[in-house]
């Protein structure tokens, strides 16, 4: 099941250990009616034909029974831009490192605090451990491991 955004600001009512949603510095304006935008950390340009790593501004921890998805917001898309890896595992703590490729046939400015990315938030019907995996907690822009 998708959250809507009635679901998702609930969430963001209860502290980690109560199971909520935690998403730092939290926007407003990146609500969705079943999604949130996820914003630029910094200034950067995707290249035309290239791939670049670019990491959320937001401080993203999803709760054990929480997945998240993560789509190219389409104002993006319609210029050529697409993500890879957009999963995000439930149990997960950190900034989020947004593999963006350019596909279009020109570059691509992104400004800090673009709105760049759709993260849907999904209920997972069994909860288990979490994800503690080698991207848990990170900073900024993490390269492969």
């Amino acid at each position: 099941m998708i959250l809507s955004s009635q679901s998702i600001r609930a969430r963001l009512q209860l502290s980690a250990e109560e199971g909520g949603i935690i998403l730092r510095p939290y926007a407003e304006e990146s609500q969705q009616p079943a999604s949130y935008d996820l914003r630029a950390s910094e200034p950067s340009v995707i290249r035309r034909n290239m791939m670049t790593l670019l990491a959320s501004k937001e401080w993203v921890e999803l709760p054990v029974d929480i997945a998240a998805t993560l789509r190219c917001r389409s104002s993006f898309a319609r210029r050529g831009i697409f993500i890879s890896g957009g999963f995000v595992d439930p149990g997960f703590r950190g900034h989020l490192t947004l593999c963006l490729y350019n596909c279009g046939t020109e570059d691509v400015s992104v400004q800090e605090g673009d709105r760049i990315v759709q993260m849907v938030f999904q209920q997972v019907d069994a909860p288990g451990a979490g994800y503690s995996g080698r991207y848990q907690d990170s900073h900024g822009v993490v390269t492969a491991r």
